[in-house]
């Protein structure tokens, strides 16, 4: 008997928990992960990667990673190790060693001739066009293949010859016999086997026929022993082919499907193929680009493994469906980086400022907190100098009404320094402001002037000890709530031309030449940014992608 589980979130606990209390299940509760190696894991994964584990945790069973591979032709080894990489950066640790579907092919050949050993299968000679036209449509019933009545040992010699590579790709199939009349055209004498010469990643040339996936599905999950089959919506259609298969074969048990909707996110997309397309068409630099939905891209953008959990059980388990807002996934980064982010100034467009009161052989150490609000993560030293940086953004020649940064004739306080006041705009040859000539006022830091308030706060660097960086602003990949609905046009005409927008020669406080690379940093007043260990070896600098802004501007 398995542990006592937890208090049931969604509607899947509570049909196991309701099934244990009833003496229905009695055994360990083994569930499975089983992605397809054609790509990249995505934000729609992440969800059926913590139910699926979260399951097996919350009723002390166990969790398979097993790998859908099927199809040869659009796998490989690189899909399999990035998606082992994603599973355990998100916490998990599957039960045992890694499972494949190609493990069980002999066993699935041995089930296919068993089911035409029993009459419930045929080889089929027509042709794909031919199979689409007697499969009929969602009004009209299918016809029965002119094969579909073949005696048994003549579909087994030539699923045999099949095997053996007598046939070519296309010439023949092996299909179940079911029901070509059934309202479900799933059921309707689905192809159970079809040829492929192509080299299997696992098996090499030892096969040249391939089972599909309806037909793999359910039979791996019995060679393993899973109780709980976890699919997505898309699958319910699918469940009586499953039950079917395992009912005729001799299956060593009968695992129970359940389906749960997909999670669908708006500005996204989640299709593989799709995000593929993304990467060989050049829209996106690689799979985990740090605009892509992948849980690698996400990675590398700063996202963290806890603030994906957070919202994978934000958006719950349902059949319901529907659209999730971005900012809910965005919220969560927030929510998570807002408590454990160490925070660190970074001037992203520098505007220098020169202190004409400040002596220029003389320095200053401030001490300011890692985290204001826990001062357990410690302090942190910034220099302060004759001569600093502030963001552009921060001055303006003409102040709107409200300002609240700097202007002529007008004082700021520097984050965690003194107070100064604009006294001058220096201007280069081409008419652009150049520096900005200020008089610091020696009795403001850590009070109040006296006389006069400063017009808000900025941040800053010291010119002597900051270090130079370059800054990836990342943004929503598509502008388009529903990038791919759109009839008219195509998913690519809807990609942010501002999805990424590079800032060289941004300068940051010195304590960020060797930034950590485990978590992001929140860049005060700016947003959270998190290191680019690969564009950083390669600049010979700090390289920061955004992970998110601060506040939701696309809500406003």
């Amino acid at each position: 008997m398995s542990a006592e589980p937890k208090k049931a979130h969604n509607f899947i606990q509570n049909l196991i928990e309701d099934a244990v209390t009833k003496g229905e299940h009695t055994g360990q509760v083994v569930t499975r992960f089983p992605p397809e190696p054609n790509g990249y894991l995505h934000i729609g994964h992440a969800k059926s990667i913590c139910l699926n584990f979260g399951i097996a945790e919350t009723f002390s069973g166990a969790c398979n990673l097993r790998f859908d591979d099927t199809n040869p032709e659009k796998e490989n080894q690189e899909y399999i190790d990035a998606i082992k990489r994603d599973v355990q950066w998100l916490g998990y640790t599957w039960a045992g060693e890694v499972h494949y579907a190609s493990d069980y092919f002999d066993s699935l050949y041995y089930f296919a001739e068993e089911l035409i050993e029993k009459g419930k299968a045929y080889v089929c000679a027509l042709s794909a066009d031919e199979m689409a036209d007697y499969r009929g449509s969602l009004t009209a019933p299918g016809k029965n293949s002119p094969y579909r009545e073949r005696p048994v040992d003549e579909s087994l010699k030539l699923f045999r010859d099949m095997r053996d590579g007598q046939y070519q790709n296309g010439e023949m199939v092996l299909r179940a016999k079911i029901d070509m009349a059934s309202p479900n055209i799933n059921m309707r004498d689905p192809i159970l086997y079809r040829i492929r010469y192509a080299d299997h990643h696992q098996t090499g040339n030892k096969w040249c026929i391939y089972p599909m996936y309806d037909f793999t599905h359910p039979i791996s999950d019995a060679m393993e022993g899973i109780t709980h089959s976890l699919c997505t919506l898309e699958f319910e259609d699918h469940r009586p082919l499953y039950d079917w298969v395992l009912d005729n074969i001799t299956a060593p048990c009968q695992p129970r499907q359940i389906e749960f909707s997909r999670l669908n996110l708006n500005y996204t997309i989640t299709s593989k193929r799709k995000l593929k397309r993304l990467v060989d068409e050049n829209f996106v630099d690689s799979w985990d680009d740090p605009r892509m939905p992948t849980i690698s891209g996400m990675r590398r953008r700063g996202y963290t493994p806890e603030s994906l959990r957070t919202f994978c059980d934000m958006i719950g388990v349902n059949k319901a469906g529907g659209i999730v807002d971005m900012g809910m996934l965005e919220f969560a980064i927030r929510e998570d980086l807002n408590t454990r982010a160490p925070r660190a100034m970074c001037v992203m467009r520098p505007l220098k400022v020169t202190l004409t009161n400040y002596p220029a052989d003389k320095t200053e150490t401030l001490v300011l907190p890692v985290h204001p609000q826990n001062p357990e993560m410690g302090q942190r030293e910034v220099t302060w100098s004759q001569v600093l940086y502030i963001d552009r953004a921060d001055f303006v020649e003409e102040a709107p009404r409200k300002w609240k940064r700097l202007a002529p004739d007008k004082a700021v306080r520097l984050r965690g320094g003194y107070v100064m006041t604009c006294k001058e705009v220096v201007r280069d040859a081409s008419g652009e402001i150049a520096e900005l000539r200020c008089e610091y006022d020696p009795a403001t830091l850590g009070v109040n002037p006296e006389g006069y308030k400063p017009n808000g706060v900025v941040h800053w660097v010291s010119e002597s000890d900051s270090v130079e960086c370059d800054i990836n602003l990342y943004d929503r990949l598509f502008n388009h709530e529903s990038p791919d609905s759109d009839k008219d046009g195509d998913l690519t005409d809807h990609v942010n031309p501002e999805s990424l927008v590079v800032l060289k020669g941004a300068r940051a406080e010195k304590n960020l030449a060797t930034p950590r690379t485990d978590l992001p940093y929140q860049f005060e007043r700016e947003g959270y940014f998190f290191c680019d260990q690969e564009l950083t070896a390669k600049a010979d600098k700090p390289v920061f992608n955004r992970t998110v802004t601060l506040r939701d501007s696309w809500g406003k």
